[in-house]
C-alpha cells in the first residue's frame, strides 16, 4: 500500500475518532471494510455473499414477519430501514421526514432490516440523534417481529418485502428515492428490486420523474414530493483569490454517478484550460489514475462541504437514476452546476436556467464546463437560476406535502 493511501486512510480514521470515540471508530472502520470487501457500497453482491444465497436473499424468499401482540396505535407509522452509517444522505432524507411527521402528530417506530455494526438498539438510536435528525421514535434491531400500525412503510427494496409479508398495517406505503433496479445488472437483483413496484404499495417519491415512472410503469399511486437542503449550512461565502476551480463529485463506489465518464470529461477541460484546478470529493480516488492536477478531497464532513464549493468556480455533477441533494446544496453556495441530460435530471434541473445539461459524452461535458468557466455572462444567469431555485425549496413545504397525503389515505381508510 502506498504512503499516501496509507496517509489518506490515516486522516479518515482519525476524523472518525474524534466524532465517534475510538471504539466507535474501529467497529465503523471495520465495517466499512467488510462493506467494501463484500460490494456493498457500489451496490453490488461479491462473490463471497452469492456463495450465501439463501442468507443474503432471505426476505425475497422465505421471511417470515410476526405481529407483536397490542392495539393499533393511532397514526403509528413502522418505518423499516436499511441497516446505516454515518454519512449516509438517502437515510438522512428519511431521518428528516420522520421528524417533520412526529410534528404533525404521527407516532413513528423504526425498525433496522439489519443490525450492522451496532451492538444494540440503544446505539443506533443514540447515532440518529447525534449524527442526523433528533426524533421521539423508538427504534429496535430487526423487522422480523412489529405491532400493529396504522402504516407500515419500506424505503428500499429489499425492506418492502418486510413491508410486503407485514399483515397488521392498515395501509402499505414505499418511500422512494431512486429506481433501485438500476443499481444492477439485468439479473436476480434486479428483478428481486423491480418486482417490489408490483407489490400493490402506494408510493411517495423523491421527485417527479420516479412519481411519473412508477405510475406509467407500474399502475403505481404515487405522491411526489421535492427536494430542499439544510439552509443552516449550505449559502454563500467569500471566494478566496486563487486559480479557476472545476468540483467534480467523484463516487466510483456508486455507479450511477458516472464517475468514468467524469474523468473523461475533466480530462479534455484541462487540455484546454491547463491552469484550472480540480477538486474530486465524495469518495477516495487514490488508486485511480488521474493525469490532471487535483485535490483527492475524498469524503468531506459535512460542516466543511459550504466553504469547498464556495471556491469552486463550476461543479460536474452525473446522475444516471434518480438526483441527489447536491446540485442543491452547490447552488445555494453560489457554484453553477453542470449535469447529464434526461427526464431523471430535468424534472429539476433546466438546461440555461438553473445548469447546463450536457449530453453524455466526455466531449460535450467538457463544453459545458469551459462555457462556464469563460463566459462570465452564462455564469453569473446559472447561479442566479440556482439561487431562484433554492430560495423556493422548502423542506417544511415537502414535509406538509407528505404529511397532507398520509393523512388523506388515513381518513380514506377510517383510521384518522
Amino acid at each position: 500500500m502506498s504512503i499516501k493511501r496509507i496517509d489518506r486512510l490515516t486522516r479518515l480514521f482519525a476524523g472518525r475518532v474524534a466524532q465517534m470515540g475510538l471504539f466507535g471508530a474501529v467497529r465503523y472502520t471495520a465495517i466499512r471494510i467488510l462493506d467494501r470487501l463484500l460490494g456493498r457500497e457500489s451496490g453490488a453482491i461479491s462473490l463471497a455473499s452469492r456463495r450465501s444465497v439463501f442468507r443474503t436473499y432471505h426476505m425475497v424468499d422465505d421471511l417470515v414477519v410476526k405481529v407483536l401482540p397490542g392495539a393499533r396505535v393511532p397514526r403509528s407509522m413502522n418505518w423499516i430501514i436499511p441497516r446505516f452509517s454515518i454519512g449516509s444522505g438517502g437515510h438522512l432524507n428519511i431521518f428528516r421526514m420522520m421528524a417533520m411527521l412526529e410534528a404533525r402528530g404521527f407516532v413513528v417506530r423504526i425498525f433496522v432490516s439489519e443490525r450492522g455494526a451496532f451492538i444494540n438498539a440503544a446505539q443506533a438510536a443514540e447515532m440518529i440523534n447525534e449524527h442526523f435528525v433528533r426524533l421521539k421514535a423508538e427504534v429496535f434491531l430487526g423487522a422480523n417481529e412489529m405491532p400493529p400500525c396504522d402504516v407500515v412503510v419500506a424505503t428500499s427494496w429489499d425492506t418492502a418485502y418486510w413491508a410486503d409479508r407485514f399483515p397488521a398495517a392498515a395501509h402499505k406505503l414505499y418511500f422512494v428515492q431512486d429506481f433501485e433496479p438500476y443499481f444492477y445488472a439485468h439479473g436476480s437483483e434486479y428483478a428481486f428490486a423491480e418486482q417490489t413496484y408490483r407489490m400493490g404499495f402506494d408510493a411517495v417519491t423523491a421527485g417527479g420523474w420516479l412519481a411519473e415512472k412508477l405510475a406509467r410503469e407500474y399502475g403505481m399511486s404515487t405522491r411526489a414530493f421535492s427536494f430542499s437542503f439544510d439552509k443552516d449550512r449550505y449559502h454563500p461565502l467569500p471566494r478566496a483569490p486563487g486559480p479557476r476551480r472545476v468540483f467534480f463529485y467523484a463516487r466510483h463506489v456508486t455507479t450511477r454517478r458516472g464517475f468514468e465518464l467524469g474523468l473523461l470529461a475533466l480530462r479534455h477541460v484541462y487540455k484546454r484550460l491547463p491552469d484550472v484546478e480540480f477538486v474530486l470529493a465524495g469518495w477516495d480516488s487514490s488508486e485511480f489514475e488521474v493525469p490532471f492536477p487535483h485535490l483527492n478531497a475524498g469524503v468531506v464532513a459535512l460542516d466543511a462541504l459550504p466553504e469547498l464549493y464556495a471556491q469552486c468556480d463550476v461543479a460536474l455533477v452525473l446522475s444516471f437514476t434518480n438526483l441527489s441533494l447536491l446540485p442543491l446544496e452547490l447552488m445555494a453556495c453560489g457554484c453553477p452546476v453542470v449535469s447529464n441530460r434526461g427526464p431523471n435530471v430535468e424534472w429539476l434541473l433546466r438546461d440555461g436556467d438553473n445548469a447546463v445539461l450536457c449530453d453524455s459524452l466526455p466531449k460535450a461535458l467538457a463544453d459545458g464546463l469551459v462555457r462556464i468557466l469563460e463566459d462570465a455572462q452564462l455564469r453569473e444567469h446559472i447561479i442566479a437560476g440556482g439561487f431562484a431555485t433554492t430560495a423556493a425549496s422548502d423542506w417544511e413545504a415537502e414535509g406538509a406535502v407528505v404529511a397532507d397525503y398520509l393523512e388523506d389515505r388515513l381518513l380514506a381508510h377510517g383510521k384518522d
